[in-house]
C-alpha cells in the first residue's frame, strides 16, 4: 500500500525538494567563514541576503525543473525519487510556474539590494544566475538535456555561492574563496550526480541526455566516487597551502564512505534515494567542519 499523497503546504514542500537545500546553505556559510578568519569589518546584513538569494534561487531552480520536465513530458508517474508536482498531475503546470517565477522574484530583489550596496557587477552575476537558473531545464534547448547540468550546479552553486559572499562582505576575493569554492561545488554537484544516476533509465527513454545518460552506469558511478574524493582532497591541499582550518572538512568523510559504498555495490532505483540523504549529510557536516575552521583560524 502506497502512501498518501501530501496536500497543501505540505505538497508544495515536497516539491522545493528540502534536500537539496544544503547546496544552497553550504556555499554561503563557507564563504562568510572565509571572510571572519580575515578579520575584515563586515555588514552581516549582507550575508544574510546572500543566505536568501542562494536559497531562493535553488527552490527556484527545482520548481522550475518540474514545471518544465513536466510539460515536456520527462516526469511520469513511474519515475523514481522525490515527488514530481506536475509530473503527478497534483499540482496545474501554470502554478508551479508562478511558484518557480516568485522564488527567482525573490532572489532577484534581494540579490538587487546587494548590487546596489556593493557594485553594479553583481546585477551582471545575478542575472547569469536567474538565466541559467531557468534555462538548466526550460527555453528550447535545455542545458539540462544536453549533460551540462552537472557543470551549472559546480559553477553557480559552488564558484558563485562561495567566493560571491567572501565578495560581498569584503568587496575582495582572497585565493582561499577560491579554494573553498571548489570543495563546496563539489559536494554540489555530487547531490546532481545522485539524482542523474538514479534516473538514468527514465532519461534515457525520455531523451534526457544527462551526464550520468551520456557516461553510462558504470561510469557514472566511478565520477561519484572520483567527485567525493576531490572535494576532500582540494580541501587537504588548500590547508597545507593557507594553513586556515580547512581539514575541517574531514567531518564529511563519514557520510562519504556510506555513499560511495552503496553507489559501488550496484544499488538502483529506489536503493539510491538513501544515497541523496548521505551525501547532503555529508555537504552539511564537512561544511560545517570547513566553515567552522575557516572561521577560527584567521
Amino acid at each position: 500500500m502506497t502512501d498518501p499523497a501530501p496536500t497543501g503546504l505540505a505538497l508544495w514542500l515536497a516539491g522545493a525538494r528540502l534536500r537539496t537545500l544544503p547546496a544552497a546553505v553550504v556555499p554561503v556559510a563557507v564563504g562568510s567563514a572565509v571572510a571572519v578568519g580575515m578579520g575584515v569589518d563586515t555588514q552581516w546584513w549582507r550575508a544574510a541576503a546572500a543566505l536568501v538569494v542562494s536559497l531562493a534561487l535553488q527552490v527556484g531552480v527545482n520548481y522550475a525543473n518540474d514545471y518544465s520536465d513536466g510539460v515536456r513530458g520527462t516526469d511520469g508517474d513511474d519515475r523514481v525519487g522525490p515527488l514530481r508536482l506536475v509530473g503527478s498531475g497534483l499540482v496545474p503546470a501554470s502554478s508551479v510556474k508562478r511558484a518557480a517565477t516568485l522564488a527567482f522574484g525573490v532572489a532577484g530583489l534581494v540579490g538587487a539590494a546587494l548590487a546596489l550596496a556593493v557594485g553594479p557587477e553583481l546585477f551582471v552575476v545575478g542575472a547569469l544566475c536567474l538565466i541559467a537558473g531557468w534555462t538548466y531545464t526550460g527555453g528550447p534547448r535545455p542545458y539540462g538535456y544536453l549533460g551540462l547540468g552537472e557543470v551549472f550546479v559546480f559553477l553557480f552553486f559552488g564558484l558563485v555561492a562561495t567566493i560571491g559572499t567572501t565578495y560581498v562582505l569584503i568587496e575582495d576575493i582572497p585565493a582561499l574563496a577560491v579554494w573553498s569554492s571548489v570543495t563546496a561545488g563539489l559536494w554540489a554537484t555530487a547531490l546532481m550526480v545522485t539524482n542523474n544516476l538514479r534516473d538514468i533509465p527514465g532519461d534515457t527513454l525520455a531523451g534526457k541526455n544527462t551526464l550520468a545518460v551520456r557516461l553510462g552506469d558504470t561510469r557514472t558511478r566511478h565520477a561519484f566516487a572520483l567527485i567525493h574524493v576531490g572535494a576532500i582532497a582540494v580541501a587537504i591541499v588548500a590547508q597545507f597551502v593557507f594553513d586556515r582550518g580547512s581539514l575541517g572538512a574531514v567531518a564529511a568523510l563519514p557520510f562519504i564512505v556510506k555513499a560511495v559504498r552503496t553507489v559501488r555495490a550496484g544499488a538502483e532505483g529506489p536503493a539510491l534515494i538513501p544515497v541523496l540523504g548521505a551525501s547532503s549529510a555529508a555537504q552539511l557536516a564537512g561544511g560545517l567542519g570547513l566553515m567552522i575552521g575557516l572561521a577560527l583560524t584567521g
